[in-house]
């Protein structure tokens, strides 16, 4: 980390097109707040110092940030005067020794480090300003790059280009960074002489070239540059997480049969020759060891699946699950909280949650761990080899012995030593022609109905 490299993230906007209580920047791709995905960039590409500017529901953004570890420092924009207002209201960030600054946008959370460290590169090679464009066959509504003998001369807004510069095709992403001796001087010479009477950035490229200073303009992907407004924009930069995450893992050794149906966290984990089968979706904190294969259909959330072990189709693993290796989950089965031992096998129909299996066990179709009381939750502990009958139901807290066996059908509410068998259900007793009579007597009280 580079204590003498800055990052400004401008986190003020309203959002109203959000349609939504919660503020803008804190509105997720991949399950994290944008604003954190872009905090995330900035410390990737070595920023060592944090300045978050906040303004509309300002203390839920600072918590945000702040719950997430992440070091920074929180400046309040108070009137919304444009964005050279909003990079002044973080003045105080600007201290001595700071060499390098970079200003990124709160809801923009699509920008690569790699993008970051090209500015930071510009800098390093003498630029004072570098500001990042991107090219594109549809420009109209953006800001023009104009740029002669390799130095940017003015960012020219739609409304006020030529004919001329209306046909260039390189335009503003609004990134911009600086060598912080002369940030202030160009930002406090910046006016607001326009229509909105607001002071905006992209007036810092011609004040520079002004002061004599050297102003570049380096290409990105526009893909990098998506701005978030509203909630159509933010599905479609969530897509483009999504398919980039996607390829990741595909060039990484993971096989994925119909990539475009796995949804993956922004945290999600799964080395290589996993398979995943299509219609699987990861929630944060999930883990997945080389070998495992993830059926259909399946949700995982806050869980680790060990080495060969399988999960689904249709299975969910809620947070707490630890699978180890060569452990099986099958079909319509649920674990939370629970480490499953190696090969032991969950394989349908049951919920087995705050316990733990030991190696070698299996667990029944339709066999629950009866954990909550209503008030608490209760531990169930399996033992190794143990063998769980179809539909048991395991009452919490309980300890079942290496090797033990419960009955079908039965409810175990007393520990079961090891190498023993539990019976917890009622004696079978048939009655002989009982089944006749029985339906003989309802016969009678369906027709007494009818008459």
């Amino acid at each position: 980390m580079d204590d003498k490299f800055l990052t400004i993230i401008l986190a003020a906007g309203e959002g109203k097109r959000m349609a939504s209580a919660l503020p803008k920047v804190l509105h997720p791709v991949a399950g994290l707040p944008m604003v954190l995905h872009v905090a995330q960039t900035a410390i990737a590409s070595g920023s060592g110092a944090l300045a978050v500017v906040v303004g509309n529901q300002a203390e839920q953004v600072r918590g945000a940030v702040a719950n997430h570890s992440l070091k920074a420092s929180f400046h309040e924009q108070t009137e919304r005067r444009g964005t050279g207002h909003a990079v002044l209201a973080a003045r105080e960030a600007l201290r001595e020794g700071i060499e390098e600054v970079i200003i990124l946008y709160g809801d923009v959370p699509l920008v690569r480090p790699e993008t970051v460290l090209s500015a930071r590169e510009a800098i390093a090679k003498g630029a004072d300003i570098v500001v990042l464009g991107f090219e594109t066959a549809m420009p109209t509504g953006y800001g023009r790059l104009i740029v002669h003998d390799g130095e940017l001369q003015a960012i020219r807004e739609e409304k006020d280009a030529t004919p001329e510069e209306k046909s260039i095709t390189f335009c503003n992403s609004g990134i911009m960074a600086f060598r912080s001796r002369c940030i202030l001087d160009v930002l406090e010479a910046i006016t607001d002489d326009n229509a909105q009477n607001e002071y905006y950035l992209t007036d810092a490229a011609e004040i520079g070239r002004a002061q004599g200073l050297s102003v570049k303009a380096i290409a990105v992907a526009q893909e990098e540059t998506i701005g978030v407004n509203d909630r159509v924009q933010l599905s479609a930069v969530e897509h483009i997480w999504q398919e980039r995450k996607r390829r990741e893992l595909l060039l990484a050794g993971v096989a994925m049969a119909a990539p475009a149906t796995v949804h993956f966290s922004h945290d999600t984990m799964v080395e290589r020759n996993a398979t995943i089968e299509p219609n699987v979706v990861f929630g944060p904190g999930v883990e997945v060891a080389t070998g495992a294969m993830i059926r259909a259909f399946s949700h995982l959330e806050g869980a680790k699946v060990g080495e060969g072990a399988i999960v689904g189709p249709y299975g969910r693993l809620r947070p707490g699950t630890e699978l180890a290796r060569g452990a099986k989950v099958g079909n319509f089965v649920e674990v939370k909280a629970a480490n499953i031992g190696e090969g032991a096998k969950i394989n349908h129909l049951s919920y087995v949650g705050d316990a733990s299996v030991g190696a070698g066990a299996n667990i029944g179709a339709g066999s629950v761990t009866c954990n909550y009381d209503g008030f608490n939750k209760h531990h169930t502990a399996i033992g190794e080899g143990a063998f769980i009958g179809t539909n048991t139901s395991l009452v919490a807290p309980l300890s079942i012995g290496n090797n033990a066996n419960t009955a079908a059908g039965s409810v175990v509410t007393d520990d079961v030593p090891e190498d023993a068998m539990a019976f917890g259900r009622a004696r079978q007793v048939n009655v002989p022609e009982k089944a006749r009579t029985m339906r003989e007597q309802l016969l009678a009280i369906k027709r007494s109905k009818k008459d």
